[in-house]
Protein backbone atom coordinates (compact mmCIF):
# COMPACT_ATOMS: atom_id res chain seq x y z
CA UNK A 1 0.00 0.00 0.00
CA UNK A 2 2.86 2.44 0.75
CA UNK A 3 4.24 1.92 -2.77
CA UNK A 4 0.89 2.87 -4.30
CA UNK A 5 0.70 5.96 -2.07
CA UNK A 6 4.21 7.04 -3.04
CA UNK A 7 3.49 6.46 -6.75
CA UNK A 8 0.28 8.48 -6.52
CA UNK A 9 2.08 11.26 -4.67
CA UNK A 10 4.92 11.30 -7.20
CA UNK A 11 2.42 11.72 -10.02
CA UNK A 12 0.65 14.50 -8.14
CA UNK A 13 3.88 16.41 -7.49
CA UNK A 14 5.38 16.00 -10.95
CA UNK A 15 2.21 16.23 -13.05
CA UNK A 16 1.24 19.69 -11.80
CA UNK A 17 4.10 22.00 -12.79
CA UNK A 18 2.17 25.16 -11.93
CA UNK A 19 1.23 23.93 -8.47
CA UNK A 20 1.90 26.61 -5.86
CA UNK A 21 4.49 25.42 -3.35
CA UNK A 22 6.41 27.54 -0.87
CA UNK A 23 9.75 26.84 0.78
CA UNK A 24 10.79 28.21 4.14
CA UNK A 25 13.81 27.33 6.27
CA UNK A 26 14.52 25.94 9.73
CA UNK A 27 15.37 28.28 12.58
CA UNK A 28 18.85 27.92 14.07
CA UNK A 29 17.19 26.85 17.33
CA UNK A 30 16.50 23.38 15.83
CA UNK A 31 20.22 22.64 15.33
CA UNK A 32 20.97 19.23 16.86
CA UNK A 33 17.32 18.40 17.59
CA UNK A 34 16.04 14.92 16.83
CA UNK A 35 13.83 14.82 13.71
CA UNK A 36 10.77 12.63 13.04
CA UNK A 37 13.06 10.17 11.23
CA UNK A 38 15.34 9.92 14.27
CA UNK A 39 18.38 11.69 12.81
CA UNK A 40 19.82 14.83 14.37
CA UNK A 41 18.95 17.97 12.44
CA UNK A 42 21.83 19.94 10.95
CA UNK A 43 21.33 23.32 9.26
CA UNK A 44 24.55 22.69 7.32
CA UNK A 45 23.26 19.50 5.63
CA UNK A 46 20.76 19.19 2.73
CA UNK A 47 17.73 18.23 4.85
CA UNK A 48 14.06 19.10 4.69
CA UNK A 49 10.68 18.63 6.33
CA UNK A 50 7.49 17.90 4.39
CA UNK A 51 3.95 17.29 5.66
CA UNK A 52 3.32 14.00 3.81
CA UNK A 53 6.22 12.66 1.73
CA UNK A 54 7.73 9.45 3.16
CA UNK A 55 10.68 10.04 5.48
CA UNK A 56 13.94 9.31 3.66
CA UNK A 57 12.60 10.48 0.27
CA UNK A 58 14.98 12.48 -1.90
CA UNK A 59 13.44 15.47 -3.64
CA UNK A 60 14.61 18.17 -6.01
CA UNK A 61 13.44 21.62 -4.93
CA UNK A 62 13.62 24.34 -7.58
CA UNK A 63 13.23 28.07 -6.95
CA UNK A 64 10.58 29.18 -9.46
CA UNK A 65 11.98 32.72 -9.55
CA UNK A 66 15.58 31.92 -10.54
CA UNK A 67 15.61 28.25 -11.65
CA UNK A 68 18.22 27.20 -9.04
CA UNK A 69 17.75 23.69 -7.59
CA UNK A 70 18.88 21.65 -4.60
CA UNK A 71 18.41 17.98 -3.73
CA UNK A 72 17.39 17.27 -0.15
CA UNK A 73 16.37 14.29 1.97
CA UNK A 74 13.06 14.43 3.86
CA UNK A 75 13.87 13.83 7.53
CA UNK A 76 11.08 15.64 9.37
CA UNK A 77 7.48 16.85 9.28
CA UNK A 78 6.13 20.39 8.92
CA UNK A 79 2.86 22.20 8.26
CA UNK A 80 4.08 24.20 5.27
CA UNK A 81 4.83 22.99 1.71
CA UNK A 82 8.49 22.28 2.51
CA UNK A 83 10.90 23.48 5.19
CA UNK A 84 14.57 23.40 4.14
CA UNK A 85 17.77 23.45 6.15
CA UNK A 86 19.49 26.83 5.91
CA UNK A 87 22.29 25.35 3.74
CA UNK A 88 19.75 24.00 1.24
CA UNK A 89 17.74 27.24 1.23
CA UNK A 90 20.91 29.28 0.58
CA UNK A 91 21.67 27.19 -2.52
CA UNK A 92 18.45 28.32 -4.18
CA UNK A 93 17.73 31.69 -2.57
CA UNK A 94 18.64 34.24 0.08
CA UNK A 95 17.79 33.70 3.75
CA UNK A 96 16.61 37.31 3.83
CA UNK A 97 13.64 36.29 1.65
CA UNK A 98 12.34 33.85 4.28
CA UNK A 99 9.82 32.29 1.89
CA UNK A 100 10.22 31.48 -1.81
CA UNK A 101 8.01 29.88 -4.48
CA UNK A 102 9.30 26.44 -5.46
CA UNK A 103 8.45 23.32 -7.40
CA UNK A 104 9.12 19.94 -5.84
CA UNK A 105 9.98 16.77 -7.73
CA UNK A 106 10.31 13.41 -5.97
CA UNK A 107 13.47 11.58 -7.07
CA UNK A 108 13.14 8.48 -4.88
Amino acid sequence: MKKLFLSTLMIALTATPGQAQTATYYSSSYQGSKTASGVRFSNSQPMAAHPSLPLGSKVKVTNRNNGKSVIVRIVDRCRCSIDLSQAAFRQIGSLSKGRIPVSIKVLR
